[in-house]
């Protein structure tokens, strides 16, 4: 057993233990036929990133579930890794390449793609080494990159597979496109914004006549693409129309008027100008209808196929375009209009739907069984409110676009043949083409969605394709834990990915959380300058404190909100536990924890406590609310162990009873250790430091077994008389203070009780800890209450003489304000209670607690009455 310096001092011993840890093994997991496997995959952050709060907050919920898991004795793996980021990473080299007076096309494909695995060699490592300060215990023996040897194995073969089955495609289809990135986006890469715009009314001529039609659009830029018109095949206005052609303005252009259910007649006009090549809806439209397609805007959004318009950018072509339908008396009018814009999620820039020959996954297929496992309970959604935020999703998914017009990432291993047109999908690279062997091939020059790999994560970092031992133990795995703003990206793609490869989910559960905001409640951003960086914390707190701040504010699903100064507060914590820890240890002469025979009433409060808080932390660990039972941790710790027990501990421990003094040592050192024990998940470090230095037989806490709850240590009579106790000491101890009565005035306390029993046994607790001279315990109160001052628990009334020392008028009105508080409650609870609607409705488990509620609002009533006839 090893002192404790005075003062514990995060900085100068996290990093000492965690290299104790990984020097020791003790995060790497193996495969064991005794143990339940446990395994989680991190969602892997991107190798160009740094920590931020959302990944500690991600990885401390990973790390708490890990942790314990180890503890309870599963073979617990934790696989970490990092993703290639294919156009963030992209992005970053190609800005250092620019402070060269350089661009990728100047290296070549081959060059650039050095350059980018030696960024990624250099700084890709950095959020690794930040989640190891966090104290992450992950298995770092199994770390995996998407990129490496066996990821891009899986990437392969999982491509080839499902174009073999025809679930890969390439087709000429409406894309996201972003004009800035230069790639196309899938759905879920777009990020939808309210924006305030407008609405352009533009007269459309019928040939041949003197009629116009008047469509509406919020992209008058587009209308040069335009290839008809569509009327809804109901509308009678119309109905003389339908076949006849109208001009397009400005372009001449003749264009068919169709009939199409697509329409919504009572919207604007109820003619809607078809552009198929710059717009979903039209495009579907168009196919049915056989419109012509026509590409009006490039790869950076300028205008082509426009006549005069070409070359300009697509914001300036609009003001042009609006300026020219004006002059020629075309623009019938321009409405104020705020409507939904897309925006790339990596830069922000509006994107542009456009057709473009893409790679796509056919999803109606499988999302079938992805919905299915939802559905039966096979996988499940924590909290259960975003399984219909999925099942909507999936029910409504369109088939993904999975190529990108980018170098770093998994280039799609599709050839071309120059000789006969066929595409050669391989596993292999391939040499010839394998329709009609021509050596004639080009690759496919586009990457695949970064994504694509990533939905392989749960199976791929196992050794998938191929057949491992880890695979077969450690999948499914048993829980992810994203944020809720991936369950389209991540989520759903790992489930049908999971199923159509393993035929199996791809874990049990998928626990989600919200967003970490900043104290007002905003999203951090660069913009607003309201960011934190977690290092920055740890350094000045310790990695605990970091931890416990985020986990305890908190719950499944929610958004939480990042106060800086609970940080201190949960330093603080830390310190209460590091000077309760040295007082035991300062009183230690026994080496081992093994608790005595005979046990005193605050012996058994205490281990009754301990054993209640086991049960209820673990019970809400296994639910996920690792909110409350940390919360429920940090009550019991500063609560009842460390002002309560400890107190109590003292006059054996200070005593000349040898035999009462070891009693309280065996008592605290059990429950400091086991405290420790069950705060490891959440605060790694202090809870290892301290372990070490106390008698302990094991090797490091983090592989000690986790408490239990245990019937032999449950007594819940003895702990509910020592709380009546107590909170007849709580309650003098509130009254002194609020008369200012100092601690060396001991006066005499008279206690009336139907359980007087409970307060004759308590005699000594309330002596020390409430300053009493004497105590007198009766069933009855004094006939004289002149002079009293009482105080009223829900078991008790306490009489102090002090009557010379309290003002009696304020002790009047203190009371009647307690008395006007205590009616007003229970009116509330007979009122609710009358209500037949809750009483027949309510669990009767709900309805008795509020019944018992009530008779004890009553009793507090007739004493409070009586104190104040007293008075």
């Amino acid at each position: 057993m090893r002192e404790l310096e005075k003062v514990y001092d995060p900085t100068r011993v996290e990093s000492k233990i965690y290299k104790m840890w990984m020097d020791g093994g003790y995060f790497h997991a193996v495969i064991d036929p005794e143990k339940k496997p446990f395994s989680i995959v991190i969602p892997p952050p991107n190798v160009t990133g740094q920590l931020h709060l959302g990944h500690a907050f991600d990885n401390t919920v990973q790390d708490i579930l890990t942790r314990t898991k180890r503890m309870q004795g599963y073979s617990a793996v934790w696989i970490p890794g990092t993703d290639h980021a294919g156009i963030a990473t992209q992005i970053k080299v190609e800005e250092e390449l620019r402070k060269e007076g350089l661009t990728r096309y100047d290296l070549g494909r081959e060059k650039f793609l050095e350059r980018v695995w030696e960024w990624k060699e250099k700084y890709g490592g950095r959020i690794i080494e930040q989640l190891k300060l966090l104290g992450s215990s992950c298995d770092w023996d199994r770390e995996r990159f998407t990129m490496d040897e066996g990821c891009s194995k899986a990437v392969r073969e999982v491509f080839v597979a499902l174009y073999e089955k025809g679930l890969i495609y390439k087709g000429n289809r409406i894309i996201n496109w972003c004009p800035t990135c230069t790639t196309a986006l899938s759905d879920t890469e777009v990020e939808h914004e309210d924006e305030a715009g407008h609405f352009w009314h533009i007269k459309y001529q019928i040939k041949d006549s003197d009629e116009y039609l008047v469509v509406a659009t919020t992209r008058p830029e587009t209308m040069l693409g335009d290839t008809g018109v569509a009327v809804h095949p109901d509308d009678e206005r119309y109905a003389h129309l339908v076949g006849k052609t109208v001009i397009l303005p400005l372009m001449n252009r003749e264009m068919p008027i169709i009939a199409d259910e697509y329409v919504d007649r009572e919207f604007g006009t109820g003619c809607v100008k078809m552009t198929p090549c710059h717009d979903p809806n039209d495009f579907e439209v168009g196919q049915r209808h056989n419109l012509e397609q026509i590409l009006v805007l490039d790869n950076d959004a300028k205008i082509i196929n426009g006549g005069k318009y070409n070359g300009l950018d697509r914001y300036d072509a609009r003001k042009t375009i609006v300026a020219d339908l004006d002059a020629l008396g075309l623009l019938v009018q321009v409405e104020e209009h705020s409507h939904s814009v897309g925006k790339c999620y990596r830069c922000g820039t509006t994107v542009e739907p456009i057709t473009s020959p893409q790679w796509f996954v056919k999803m109606e297929p499988l999302a079938k069984n992805a919905i299915e496992v939802v559905r039966d309970g096979r996988m499940k959604f924590v909290p259960d409110r975003f399984t219909k935020t999925y099942l909507n999703w999936m029910e409504n998914v369109r088939d993904w676009c999975i190529s990108r017009q980018l170098w770093w990432g998994h280039q799609i291993p599709a050839w071309y043949c120059a000789d006969c047109g066929e595409i050669t999908v391989s596993r292999e690279d391939a040499s010839e083409c394998a329709h009609c062997h021509s050596k004639n091939i080009t690759r496919e020059e586009d990457v695949l969605d970064t994504w694509f790999s990533s939905a392989l994560w749960p199976f791929s970092v196992f050794g998938w394709p191929d057949k491992t031992p880890e695979l077969d133990y450690w999948y499914p795995t048993t829980v992810v834990t994203p944020g809720y703003e991936i369950i389209f990206f991540w989520v759903a793609r790992m489930i049908f990915s999971g199923l159509e490869h393993m035929g199996d989910v791809p874990f049990r559960t998928a626990y989600i959380h919200g967003i970490v905001r900043d104290d007002k409640g905003r999203k951090m951003s660069k913009s607003l300058g309201n960011g934190i960086d977690p290092q920055e914390i740890i350094d000045r707190y310790g990695a605990d404190a970091l931890r416990m701040n985020m986990i305890t504010g908190n719950s499944p699903g929610n958004d939480m909100r990042f106060y800086p100064e609970r940080c201190e507060a949960m330093r603080n914590f830390a310190n209460k536990i590091w000077n309760a820890s040295r007082f035991v240890m300062m009183n230690l002469t026994i080496e081992d924890n093994a608790l005595p025979e005979t046990l005193e009433l605050e012996d058994k409060w205490i281990l009754s406590k301990l054993n209640t808080t086991v049960r209820e932390v673990t019970e809400n660990i296994e639910r996920y609310e690792l909110g409350i039972a940390a919360t429920k941790l940090y009550d019991f710790i500063w609560d009842s162990f460390c002002d309560w027990y400890i107190e109590l501990t003292k006059p054996r421990l200070n005593g000349e009873d040898k035999l009462a003094n070891i009693s309280a040592q065996r008592v605290l050192l059990y429950v400091l250790t086991e405290i420790l024990k069950l705060l490891h998940p959440y605060m790694p470090f202090i809870t290892e430091n301290i372990y070490q230095a106390l008698p302990h037989t094991g090797t490091v806490i983090m592989v000690e077994k986790y408490p239990e709850f245990t019937a032999s240590l449950d007594f819940p009579a003895e702990e509910a008389d020592f709380e009546a106790i107590m909170d007849a000491i709580k309650s003098v101890r509130v009254r002194r203070a609020e008369m200012n009565v100092p601690s060396n005035k001991r006066p005499h306390l008279t206690i009336v009780s139907d359980r007087p029993d409970v307060f004759e046994t308590g005699r000594v607790y309330l002596a020390k800890l409430a300053y009493a001279g004497e105590v007198t315990v009766t069933r009855n109160a004094p006939a004289n209450l002149d002079g009293q001052v009482a105080v009223i628990t829900d078991q008790a009334r306490v009489f102090m003489p002090l009557s010379e020392l309290v003002d009696l008028a304020a002790e009047r009105a203190r009371i009647e304000k307690e008395l006007e508080k205590a009616t007003s409650d229970l009116q509330k609870l007979e009122a609710k209670l009358s209500n037949e609607a809750f009483t027949a409705k309510a669990p009767e488990n709900v309805v008795q607690a509020e019944r018992e509620r009530a008779d004890k609002a009553r009793a507090l009533i007739e004493n409070l009455t009586e104190s104040l006839n007293g008075l």
